[in-house]
């Protein structure tokens, strides 16, 4: 093992780290590391994601720098994975040091992503829904739904839940995984049944097309929608009429007009970038009547906060492993040298 070994938090650790720790006392101390770093999003250097598409789905690089660390994620989203019995969403992300462009942190991200995700949409929430809000829909029941849950009963303390999925199993398996952590279940009918009367809705399907999951007729005042689950070009939830029933929030402009709802949308179509609500540079929520939509597709900072979060949160206990994943010759100028040390001697002479 060398000097420069990489602290490495993998599929075991980090799940043995969220269970201990509890999702939600996650999802708290996230939101405080994403909304830090929303608070100064113009130092940040900032892309579009970069994507690889196919006809099944799509793989995608998510950079981005402070200055002072770097930070990506790998991830894949394929809808049509779990009929294989693999995962629609996987995900591995690195923090390096930008003076010596060393990788210092590494991490599944599948799971974190789920966290980040769910701590984003809550911190989103906070600052744009009614501080009355008492009700969450949750329109898509697969990977992401119970994160959305916990995440919303511990920023905004909701337990009463509406909840709807074209998939039935899928509505089984939310309620079994809710009802032990002491949530309100409703099981609607239809979406038209899950949204009505919630203050707050959070679409998440993972189909890869231009879907209509919430038409106009559904929406009422004073609704806050995340729509979580348009996050490529072709995929959308909401019906476009939605996008001018109220005001519109992103993460980066650049970003969401490719993949988010408001691709639907004219290019000068209003939206809001969200880090100037934070720093009170533009307006958030004006009006207990005002519908707010979150057009989320997830950003690199995002993930950048979420690596720094659970880099230092795991900091100094037993869940991270070493890896030696950076070669460390004696002479930075001979790494062949590295190479010429391994070889195995021969041996000579006879038997």
């Amino acid at each position: 093992m060398t000097d420069n070994a990489v602290r490495f938090v993998d599929v075991k650790n980090i799940t043995r780290w969220a269970a201990q720790q509890g999702v939600e006392h996650i999802v708290v101390g996230m939101i405080d590391y994403i909304e830090a770093d929303f608070r100064r999003w113009p130092i940040f250097d900032k892309c579009a994601r970069i994507g690889s598409h196919s006809d099944v789905g799509v793989i995608e690089l998510m950079p981005t720098s402070d200055g002072q660390e770097y930070g990506f994620k790998y991830v894949n989203g394929h809808p049509s994975n779990p009929a294989s019995g693999h995962q629609t969403v996987t995900a591995f992300g690195v923090l390096a040091d930008v003076a010596t462009g060393y990788p210092t942190f590494w991490a599944e991200m599948t799971v974190l992503t789920a966290l980040r995700t769910a701590a984003t949409s809550a911190m989103v929430a906070k600052h744009l829904a009614r501080p009355d809000s008492a009700t969450l829909a949750l329109i898509g029941n697969g990977t992401q739904s119970e994160f959305q849950a916990l995440a919303m009963r511990a920023a905004l303390g909701i337990n009463s839940l509406r909840i709807w999925d074209t998939d039935p199993a899928a509505m089984a398996k939310f309620i079994r995984n809710a009802k032990p952590l002491g949530f309100d279940v409703y099981v609607a009918t239809s979406a038209h049944d899950a949204v009505r009367g919630a203050d707050i809705i959070t679409t998440s399907t993972a189909d890869k097309a231009s879907a209509t999951i919430l038409t106009a007729n559904m929406i009422e005042p004073g609704m806050h929608i995340n729509a979580i689950g348009g996050d490529c070009p072709g995929k959308t939830e909401l019906d476009a009429a939605i996008l001018t029933m109220g005001d519109v929030f992103v993460e980066f402009p650049e970003q969401t007009r490719i993949e988010g709802e408001i691709q639907q949308m004219p290019a000068d179509f209003p939206i809001t970038e969200l880090w100037r609500v934070f720093t009170n540079e533009a307006a958030g929520r004006t009006s207990p009547d005002q519908v707010t939509i979150f057009d989320s597709v997830g950003f690199a900072i995002e993930d950048f906060a979420a690596l720094r979060y659970l880099r230092d949160a795991v900091d100094g206990t037993g869940d991270y492993a070493l890896v030696d994943l950076i070669a460390n010759p004696s002479d930075p100028k001979n790494l062949f040298g590295l190479v010429a040390d391994a070889r195995v001697p021969v041996l000579s002479g006879g038997a």
